[in-house]
């Protein structure tokens, strides 16, 4: 047996026997049956709601529909026994917000949340210890998938016997939608979120990758895009606090496993949450976002307890530095809306990297009993130690300085229905308004060929910026740029950043013409054209006598003409949401 897990079964075993000894009251499917099974949605809902009728200190919300007609669940626990939304952040407590089952055939949270809530309300020196914290759990986010349960969909898993299955009741990855919201499920979690404003967010999984010898692999926020004064103190002081509870706590971690090459020895990369996941979505608006990943090559048992010493540790961590958190989340709030220049895209720096001591299994290629051919093999009885790369630094790729206003016609609902839903401040205009803007025109961009969770991706995109003219209507709105919100509104609403609403195809209806010109009829207007735009026909001999095939193309020749004449339609390709630079 190895030795990681030599080091951490004792503690495994000491503490399942102090969880079945109070657990007689509330004991957990986990538990009955040894490490192996989990609670199906309705048993787990029903735990949880007996729960929180055993517990004054516990309440089980209602809190919003999702795609299988069921509502989301939220559960807190206060010792104040304050569970009004409204006036919780005004208690100055710290809140920590656990999501659990995005993926459902990860349900390592699911069973750890019980567990240590459970732990909290029996053990009074716990209940005192994170009396000044509020715990908000999410027990099962993606119901339709949980409600799907199956034993197969996880190949490479081990255990439990029975779990969900990854996509929602719509086939949905909801661990991509946090920004478009195409699920009623993102769209509750968003209320969620902004009623809570947590401190840290923790959303638990399982990883799907190479094999080595930890148990917990943490994915954080990445420190160098969270910025301001939260991204030093997470990459500094949070980070490796967390780190020595779990070493103390026999669960030594190391971050999630993005390997550079083919196998960790050659290095890996610190995953870049861009917004379309929950802990980029969180540091949208101030919040440290952590992702749990356990291995998942390791039994379930121990999965579930490893998860359940992070949560504890972070509620640790939270109770010790929580007014830390709070005062760093306000200052960053506030020079956000002082901040003048945004980054849109990131690039990993590799001229930084950092030594990492890494536990692994030393990795070679074997013949297939299947193909015949080579395949990559980890030897477990080959355990090493050893430095490996770690690239954890990045740089901007793409900045841009935000506008006094951004300005978008009503028209556009869908987009503006989703900046208010996340606290954006807008301005519905009175009058009929002609204003001076800078206007995006969309050039060269790239879209995935296959459909990805819905949505056609646009990426590497390319605008040119035009100063023109522009009318509003009386109801379109003004943005103002000087708010908490400033990154959410700056990152969805520049068509070059990766997960603007551009990107993900909130305004695809400007990329088709709508209008056209019958080529027998254009002849002769294009020729009056060129009588009376000597520039144009300047420009147009050139590219004739320059390019041999659109010489000998008639109807490009046309179109060239159509397009650089005021018979071209306004509407192509322009950007319909304009920067407003002066106040």
């Amino acid at each position: 047996m190895m030795t990681f897990i030599k080091k951490a079964t004792p503690l495994l075993a000491m503490g399942l026997v102090a969880l079945n000894v109070q657990a007689q009251e509330f004991p957990t499917r986990f538990e009955q049956s040894g490490g192996t099974e989990t609670f199906t949605y309705q048993q787990g809902i029903d735990w949880w709601q007996k729960f929180d009728q055993a517990h004054e200190e516990v309440k089980m919300l209602e809190m919003g529909p999702t795609d299988s007609g069921k509502p989301l669940h939220l559960v807190l626990w206060n010792t104040d026994e304050n569970f009004d939304l409204e006036s919780l952040r005004k208690d100055d407590k710290t809140v920590v917000l656990v999501n659990n089952a995005i993926h459902p055939g990860e349900p390592d949270g699911t069973d750890a949340s019980m567990l240590l809530m459970r732990d909290l309300l029996q053990n009074k020196k716990l209940k005192k210890r994170f009396e000044n914290v509020v715990v908000a759990i999410i027990p099962f986010y993606n119901i339709g998938g949980t409600l799907n349960r199956n034993s197969f969909s996880r190949a490479n898993q081990e255990g439990p016997e029975a779990y969900g299955f990854r996509g929602n009741a719509q086939n949905l990855d909801l661990n991509r939608d946090f920004i478009k919201n195409d699920s009623k499920n993102a769209r509750s979690f968003t209320e969620i979120f902004h009623s809570l404003d947590p401190d840290l967010y923790v959303e638990t999984h399982v990883s799907n990758g190479a094999d080595y010898q930890y148990t917990m692999t943490l994915l954080p926020t990445q420190h160098n895009k969270l910025g301001g004064v939260m991204g030093p103190y997470l990459e500094n002081q949070l980070e490796p606090a967390l780190y020595k509870r779990m070493e103390k706590k026999d669960w030594p971690m190391v971050p999630y496993v993005n390997v550079f090459g083919t196998v960790p020895d050659s290095g890996m990369v610190q995953f870049m949450d861009s917004p379309r996941y929950s802990s980029g979505f969180a540091a949208l608006h101030n919040t440290f976002g952590f992702i749990t990943e356990t291995h998942m090559l390791k039994p379930y048992k121990q999965r579930v307890a490893a998860t359940r010493a992070f949560l504890e540790s972070v509620l640790e961590e939270a109770a010790a530095n929580g007014e830390k958190w709070q005062e760093l989340k306000e200052k960053q709030a506030q020079q956000i809306k002082e901040q003048e220049n945004f980054v849109l895209n990131w690039k990993v720096d590799k001229s930084r990297p950092e030594q990492l001591l890494f536990k692994g299994y030393e990795a070679s290629l074997i013949p297939s009993k299947v193909s015949g051919q080579d395949r990559l093999y980890y030897d477990r009885s080959k355990p090493f130690e050893k430095n490996i790369p770690f690239y954890n630094q990045y740089v901007a790729a793409k900045e841009v300085e935000a506008p006094a206003y951004y300005a978008i016609p009503q028209g556009w609902w869908q987009a503006i229905e989703l900046l208010k839903a996340n606290g954006v401040e807008m301005q519905s205009l009175e009058n009929d308004t002609s204003l001076q803007a800078e206007v995006y025109y969309i050039g060269e961009f790239e879209t995935v060929e296959s459909p990805y969770e819905g949505h056609y991706l646009h990426y590497n995109i390319e605008t040119e910026k035009k100063q023109e003219e522009v009318q509003l209507l009386k109801g379109d709105y003004l943005i103002p740029v000087n708010q908490e919100e400033n990154r959410y509104i700056v990152e969805t609403l520049e068509p070059e950043a990766k997960d603007s609403y551009f990107a993900w195809n909130f305004f695809d209806a400007i990329l088709q013409q709508k209008e056209h010109f019958s080529p027998y009829v254009f002849e002769e207007v294009a020729e009056q054209i060129l009588k009376e735009d000597e520039a144009l026909r300047k420009a147009f001999e050139e590219k004739k006598a320059s390019d041999a095939e659109f010489a000998g193309n008639g109807y490009a020749q046309l179109n060239y003409i159509y397009e650089h004449s005021p018979y071209y339609e306004e509407a192509h390709r322009r950007y319909p949401v304009f920067r407003i630079t002066e106040e």
